[in-house]
């Protein structure tokens, strides 16, 4: 058995699709077509129920996917195992990040990571956190910087890394800006200004407000979190924000909400189904320390 046609599998499983697998694995989607149809004839089964619309798993495709994963992640220690010897790490780790993250420095963490492994190289890839979740599952990313509350995304395991309670933020001339503390309940009537519903701080917003039961109106959705306090700043809305993302010099002013407020959490996300290679591991344990 090939370790080529048991990655070519694992990549059109999480993917669903020839087509897609082909573009991440860089080849023709006929060679794709092909690797897999090798394995069925080697296995004696088949591994994907095929339609015109969508690929979809077998019976023996599910049973032999979390075994292939192992495989290939076997394979990859032992080649990291020799790489060691051979004068370090060398790979890319594949990196998601927010757009707007200022609680953790990456450029940090990335000098740290060059300093103790100079073979390492780390390619990142910017979205939302449920879309980085997803990225995760279909092993298009390594890990992935999210804001995602514990259980959001099952079959990824959260890391967390920096927590901070959000606040309201109105322009200075707003009648809420001289206010010690706001409850959720007085924001019904507000115009919200926030990111896109994949982003985390959205997330945490949405739940916070769907907990107290309060209705609100998301008028502008801003996928920056300084564009949406450029909308707060000329009155046009308010928002909830990590403290760590907005400048108060900036013309707004950021008010503590009661409890319970939401709370923005960024974690490092990896695949909870699967084992991480030799670079993946080494930035994780530099983010953690």
């Amino acid at each position: 058995m090939e370790l080529r046609h048991l990655a070519t599998f694992t990549a059109v499983a999480e993917e669903g699709s020839f087509t897609r697998a082909a573009g991440r694995l860089h080849v023709v989607q006929s060679a794709v077509s092909a690797g897999v149809r090798a394995l069925e004839r080697e296995l004696g089964a088949t591994l994907f129920d095929r339609t015109t619309h969508r690929v979809q798993l077998s019976e023996a495709g599910r049973a032999l996917l979390p075994e292939a994963r192992r495989t290939l992640a076997a394979a990859a220690a032992a080649r990291d195992a020799v790489d060691q010897l051979r004068g370090g790490l060398r790979g890319t780790v594949r990196l998601g990040m927010m757009l707007s993250q200022r609680a953790v420095s990456v450029p940090r963490l990335v000098s740290a990571l060059r300093a103790e492994h100079p073979g390492i190289e780390v390619a990142f890839s910017f979205g939302g956190s449920t879309v980085h979740a997803e990225e995760i599952r279909r092993g298009r990313l390594d890990l992935a910087f999210v804001g995602l509350p514990a259980g959001a995304a099952p079959g990824i395991a959260l890391a967390p890394l920096s927590s901070e309670e959000m606040r309201l933020v109105v322009s200075a001339e707003h009648p809420l800006a001289g206010r010690d503390a706001v409850a959720l309940e007085e924001l019904a009537a507000e115009r919200f200004a926030d990111g896109p519903p994949e982003w985390g701080t959205r997330i945490a917003n949405d739940r916070a407000f769907a907990l107290a039961g309060v209705r609100r109106d998301v008028i502008y959705e801003v996928a920056d979190l300084a564009g949406v306090a450029e909308f707060v700043r000329y009155g046009l809305a308010v928002a909830i924000l990590p403290p760590t993302g907005i400048d108060a010099r900036d013309g707004v002013k950021l008010v503590p909400i009661r409890a319970p407020a939401p709370e923005f959490t960024i974690s490092l996300a990896a695949p909870a189904d699967r084992e991480l290679g030799a670079p993946a591991r080494a930035l994780m344990e530099i983010a953690l320390r």
